[in-house]
């Protein structure tokens, strides 16, 4: 005699079947998702240092070949820099202020687009500025201190943080402008004003480049590529939160190399 079955549910077993099943396929998914993921963040990083770049480029070309101001933490004064606002950990408006960024030199030649100046990996906050519920601060990139007028740095025709290396105050003066970067990701520890600078005279980290990308920074150059550059030493690349540097930093001994990359594409002497 056939016997039938009476309920439509699944048995305990049927059920932890599927779930041993589920959670096989979402350990194996998982992992090619995150990857996915931060390969994209990467791109969208990489197309806007490449954006910025080509942003300056035409800035240079409406104002006779010179390149925007880089004026530093001046920035915070006023909007005829390539970036105004400065970034820290408090609840300074300025970390949410878009209107800092489309309101400087470049705002118009990225058209408005606040997203264009923040890396979609760049997630770190403070712990007041979440308690805010903020979601990011809105910028991650800086400009090379030796790319435009500074100021009071350069007025003497050099800049003072590296008076032996050009200062390159128009888009000609830029010798191998393949290999001479204008926008990079910065630390969110480091950054501050949109001015990247380091001495090429020291052996320690001022300001520090990025790590967002598997260990790697992008960069935008002078001919408008940009390309990603992955850190070679632990010591370039520490967590990307709140004070977690502790600038300026002592590069220990046989890890100059990424420090050394960074001044050689910073200028020329």
């Amino acid at each position: 005699m056939k016997t039938e079955r009476t309920g439509s549910g699944f048995t305990l077993l049927e059920l932890l079947v599927v779930i041993s099943i589920i959670t096989l396929l979402a350990g194996l998914l998982l992992p090619s998702l995150a990857k996915a993921k931060a390969q994209a963040q990467e791109q969208v990083c990489r197309n806007s240092t490449k954006q910025l770049a080509v942003a300056c480029l035409m800035y240079a070309g409406d104002n006779k070949e010179r390149l925007p101001y880089n004026f530093g933490a001046a920035a915070a004064e006023t909007n005829v820099n390539w970036v105004a606002g400065l970034l820290d950990w408090e609840p300074t408006p300025d970390n949410t202020n878009t209107a800092l960024l489309s309101g400087s030199a470049l705002g118009s030649y990225v058209g408005g687009a606040a997203g264009v100046y923040r890396c979609p990996a760049d997630t770190a906050l403070a712990s007041i500025q979440r308690l805010l519920g903020w979601p990011e601060r809105v910028r991650s990139y800086s400009l090379n201190a030796s790319i435009g007028d500074a100021g009071a740095l350069t007025a003497m025709g050099y800049n003072v943080n590296n008076p032996g290396y050009a200062q390159f105050f128009t888009v000609p003066s830029i010798r191998a402008p393949s290999q001479i970067f204008m926008f990079l990701d910065e630390h969110p520890d480091s950054i501050y004003d949109g001015y990247f600078v380091n001495r090429a005279a020291a052996h320690e980290w001022v300001r520090l480049p990025g790590s967002y990308h598997d260990g790697g920074a992008n960069f935008s150059f002078s001919d408008g590529h940009a390309e990603l550059h992955r850190w070679q030493f632990a010591s370039t690349k520490p967590p990307s939160a709140p004070d977690a540097t502790g600038l300026p930093i002592q590069i220990p001994a046989g890890q100059g190399g990424d420090f050394q990359w960074v001044i050689a594409h910073m200028s020329v002497w």
